[in-house]
């Protein structure tokens, strides 16, 4: 499957998560950007919450593999992504979700906001074993 054609803080995005990079996932963020994950839940704020989240997600797995964007619109600053997810939980059972993010773009190219939807209730099911 190919990559779909993204704004580059987008894509690092993605390729970190892949990566396990933190640093480089919480980089494609501006220092001040709000990332709702998911929707509905109060957004993180700022890079550094960002970075603390995604250390906690990379280490809270064994491993975490990544999220594969598999389409992207874009309209003006604004991209909209479906992706899927893959994880194995500590004790060693694969977790697969997916969902689409919206990601709004600062005038440097960073996301200055990330909007993730997907059923948490779901992805906690899997990693709890239920």
């Amino acid at each position: 499957m190919s990559i779909p054609v993204m704004p580059s803080a987008v894509l690092q995005f993605f390729q970190a998560s892949q990566h396990r990079d933190a640093d480089a996932w919480s980089g494609a963020f501006a220092e001040d950007a709000l990332f709702h994950d998911p929707v509905g839940t109060p957004p993180l704020e700022g890079r550094a919450a960002v970075h603390d989240l995604v250390v906690s997600v990379i280490t809270g797995f064994s491993p975490f593999l990544g999220l594969t964007p598999t389409e992207a619109h874009m309209a003006g600053d604004s991209v909209a992504v479906a992706w899927r997810g893959a994880a194995i939980t500590r004790d060693r059972r694969p977790v697969d979700w997916s969902g689409i993010s919206v990601f709004e773009l600062d005038d440097t190219g960073r996301i200055r906001e990330a909007r993730a939807y997907f059923d948490r209730a779901a992805f906690q099911a899997q990693v709890d074993g239920r």
